[in-house]
Order: C-alpha cells, then structure tokens, then sequence
C-alpha cells in the first residue's frame, strides 16, 4: 500500500454512513447592476490601470487618431496586427503590418519600440484587459516581444466583474489576461517591469 492509497482509505473510513452533502448551489451573478461602459464602471476601470502602473488617456472617437500620434511620438518603429483599423495606420509613422507579406519573427520584433491593438473585453473591477487573437489584436507574441504595448478599450467593452466578462469570451480562442506592465517581484519583493512581456502599458480608453 502507498502513502496515497493509506490516505484515501482513512478519508473513505472516517465518511462511511454519512449522509450525502446537499447540492452546490452554482447560481452565480453573471450581470453586474452597472451597465458595460457606464461612468462608474469607465472610471473604475480607469482607477485600478492606474493603480497597476498603466498609464491611461481618455479620448473620443474624433480624437483617437491624434491621441495615437502623441502617444506614439517617442517611439521609433511600430508594428499594427493586420486588422488595424484604417486611422491606425495613419496615425503611426514608419509602420509595419504583421503578415504584410510575411508573420514577423521574434528577432524582427525584437527591433520594433510599439506595438497597438485592440482588445476583446475589459475587466473593471480587476483593471484586466482581454486580448483573444482577434483582427485588431493579432498573434500573441505581437504583444509580448515590443517593449511598448497600447491597446485601445471603447467604453462599450469594459464591463465590471470577471464573470460578465467571460459570458463575451470564447474559450477556444488564445486568450491573454493583461493586468497592467508585464512586472514581478523577486524573493525580497523588489519590482522588475518587462522580464515577460512590455516594459510600458499605455491605453486608450475611447468613450462617446
């Protein structure tokens, strides 16, 4: 007999003649009260990047272009996924679209400063963005590889829970849970940004 087998025999011994548990209730909420894109849910969102390190710039639709430009005015080269929305790529300066005509391989992403995308769904309560491989996201190593990551969160995709967010999540699809800079912490809890992923988070967050 094995120390397991020793285990499971006491547990099974010291439950025999007890009666069933009752069932789990699994009656979980699912909806927030708060509205997906509502002030309160923005603006906590907005606090908990924040509280993450991210830096965060509100803007509308008119001005995302514009706000594209002046966040990206330090950075040398930038790579779009190829569902980049037309504005994008005009707001961007010596760009480079992956799969045009070729995937870009790591070492080549290696020498690009930015990359921009979209996201899937955005978590307010934990200041999580979803990113699911989609046109305006592209592959996952796009956004693990540059040193500088801006995603771009219209208001109508940040909703408040976890839960809510998973009813907008395929679970076959690739998905990424980005919760500020890539960032850990070593034995004697000294922070080091970039070791798995960008140094620099920037969103844009895009209300009416």
């Amino acid at each position: 007999m094995t120390a397991r087998d020793d285990v499971l025999t006491r547990i099974r011994t010291a439950l025999a003649g007890q009666p069933p548990s009752g069932e789990i209730p699994r009656a979980y909420r699912l909806v927030s009260n708060r509205l997906p894109g509502s002030e309160p849910v923005v603006a906590l969102f907005v606090d908990r990047l924040t509280d993450y390190k991210a830096t965060v710039h509100r803007t509308d639709e008119g001005a995302l272009a514009r706000t594209l430009t002046t966040v990206l005015e330090s950075d040398a080269s930038v790579v779009l996924p190829p569902g980049a929305p037309l504005e994008w790529r005009e707001a961007c300066r010596d760009v480079r679209i992956d799969g045009e005509p070729a995937p870009l391989s790591a070492a080549e992403l290696d020498g690009i400063a930015a990359i921009v995308t979209g996201c899937r769904v955005a978590i307010a309560e934990t200041g999580t963005i979803v990113l699911d491989a989609g046109p305006d996201q592209g592959r996952r190593v796009l956004t693990l590889v540059p040193d500088h990551h801006i995603v771009v969160v219209h208001a109508e995709q940040i909703v408040m829970s976890v839960p809510e967010s998973l009813t907008r999540l395929d679970p076959s699809r690739p998905l990424t849970f980005i919760s500020g800079p890539s960032a850990t912490s070593d034995i004697e809890f000294k922070r080091v940004e970039g070791v798995h992923g960008p140094r620099v988070l920037d969103v844009i967050v895009v209300t009416p």
